[in-house]
C-alpha cells in the first residue's frame, strides 16, 4: 500500500510538471507574438525614405609664381603641406567642388603668374589628395595660355581622374553635362559659366572651349540638367573684384538660376567673401546662393583677400514632395591664407588663429546678416 501511494503521488507530481511545461510553451508563443516595435510594420508613414549627400565647395585656386616658387622641391612642386589642415573639412563630404581658376597647363608652355597664369599640374595632384572631386575652369583666366594650356589641364585632369566642367577641348565634351552620381541615389549636375575672359577670345569657330555667362545657353543646359540629375549646382564667375556685397548684376543672375529651378549658386571672381542668402524661384522653390567664397588658396596679400570659406551643406531628397531634393544644414567654415607658419603661404581655419579671433567674429557677422541660421564649424 505505501508502495502503491508513492507511485501514485509521483505519477500526479509528473503531471502537474506536465501541464506546468505546456503552460510555460503557451505562454511563449503568446509573448512571441507580441510586437517587437512601436513601429507597425504595415504602416509605411513611420519610416523616412529620404535620402541625404553632403556638398562642400571650395573658393578660388590662384596660383600666384610666388606661390608655386614657395611650394617648389627637388622633384617638382609640392602644394599639400601648405592646405592640409583643411583636409578634414575637404575630403568628408560625398562632393567637393574646388573652382581651380589657372590653368594647369604644366612647364611644357612655361610656368608664370598674374597676369596671364600657367600652374604646375602638381596643384591638380594635391587637391585631388585633399579630397577634391570635382573643378570648375570657367573664369576669366581660362584662356590665359590658349586653348593649349585648356588641353593640357584638361589632359591632366582625366589622367588624375578628376571630374571638370565649363572648359572644354571639343564640341561634343561641351555638349555633356557632368553628372555626379552617388551611391546614396542622389545625382547632381554641376554647370560653370564666366562673365569673361579677360578679352581674350577664343579661337575662330571654337567659342566651345569655356563657358560664357550668357541666358539663353544657360537657360538650355539647365533644362538639359534638369533631365539628366535630381538636383543642380550653378558655378558662377561673376560680380565686382574686391566687393564685399554681391551687384545687381550678380543678383539678376542669381535670380535667374533659382526661377529655373537651380538648387544651388557657388559664386566667386570678387576674391573677397560676400554673404550667403536664400533666393525664391518663381515656382515657390528656395535656393542657396553663395555670391562669392573668397580665396581658398592664393598670393593675394592683403587682409580680406586672404579670407576665404569652405561651404558646406546638405541636398536631401524628400519623399513626401515628389522626390524634390533641397538644401538643408548649410555650414561654414572661414579660412584664411597665413604668411606666419612653417610656409610662405598656408591655409588655415581662422578661428584657430588667436589673433584674428576679434577679426573671425566679423566675419562670421558678415556672412550670416542674410542668413542669420549659418552656423560655423568651430
Amino acid at each position: 500500500m505505501g508502495l502503491f501511494l508513492r507511485v501514485l503521488g509521483l505519477s500526479i507530481l509528473f503531471l502537474t510538471a506536465g501541464c506546468g511545461l505546456l503552460n510555460n510553451d503557451e505562454e511563449m508563443k503568446t509573448v512571441n507574438k507580441q510586437p517587437t516595435s512601436t513601429v507597425d510594420p504595415q504602416d509605411k508613414s513611420s519610416i523616412d525614405f529620404s535620402k541625404e549627400i553632403s556638398i562642400t565647395a571650395i573658393g578660388d585656386v590662384l596660383i600666384h609664381d610666388r606661390v608655386y616658387e614657395a611650394a617648389e622641391t627637388s622633384e617638382g612642386y609640392n602644394f599639400m603641406p601648405m592646405m592640409e589642415q583643411t583636409e578634414p573639412y575637404l575630403d568628408s563630404s560625398t562632393i567637393t567642388i574646388a573652382n581651380q581658376e589657372t590653368m594647369i597647363g604644366g612647364k611644357e608652355l612655361g610656368l608664370s603668374g598674374y597676369p596671364a597664369f600657367n600652374s604646375p599640374v602638381e596643384i591638380g595632384n594635391n587637391l585631388k589628395e585633399l579630397g577634391v572631386d570635382v573643378v570648375t575652369l570657367a573664369n576669366n583666366h581660362t584662356l590665359d595660355k590658349g586653348t593649349r594650356g585648356i588641353n593640357n589641364a584638361i589632359e591632366h585632369w582625366e589622367k588624375i581622374d578628376m571630374k571638370y566642367t565649363g572648359a572644354y577641348q571639343s564640341k561634343e565634351d561641351s555638349e555633356e553635362i557632368l553628372v555626379y552620381d552617388t551611391k546614396e541615389g542622389i545625382s547632381v549636375a554641376i554647370l560653370s559659366y564666366t562673365y569673361g575672359t579677360n578679352g581674350v577670345k577664343a579661337p575662330e569657330g571654337k567659342s566651345y572651349v569655356v563657358n560664357r555667362i550668357q541666358f539663353d545657353k544657360m537657360a538650355q543646359d539647365i533644362e538639359k540638367a534638369k533631365q539628366q540629375a535630381d538636383a543642380i549646382i550653378l558655378s558662377l564667375h561673376f560680380g565686382n573684384q574686391y566687393e564685399p556685397y554681391p551687384n545687381q548684376s550678380q543678383k539678376d543672375l542669381v535670380q535667374f538660376a533659382a526661377d529655373r529651378g537651380v538648387t544651388a549658386v557657388i559664386g566667386h571672381h570678387p576674391h573677397v567673401l560676400q554673404p550667403l542668402d536664400w533666393v525664391e524661384g518663381k515656382e515657390g522653390n528656395k535656393m542657396l546662393a553663395a555670391y562669392s567664397l573668397g580665396n581658398f588658396f592664393s598670393g593675394q596679400e592683403s587682409f580680406p583677400k586672404r579670407v576665404g570659406g569652405i561651404l558646406t551643406f546638405n541636398l536631401k531628397m524628400d519623399k513626401d514632395d515628389n522626390n524634390q531634393v533641397k538644401v538643408v544644414k548649410p555650414r561654414f567654415k572661414v579660412t584664411y591664407v597665413t604668411s606666419a607658419g612653417e610656409h610662405e603661404y598656408e591655409v588655415v581655419p581662422m578661428d584657430e588663429v588667436p589673433s584674428l579671433k576679434e577679426e573671425y567674429e566679423v566675419q562670421k557677422e558678415h556672412l550670416t546678416q542674410w542668413m542669420p541660421e549659418l552656423k560655423f564649424m568651430e
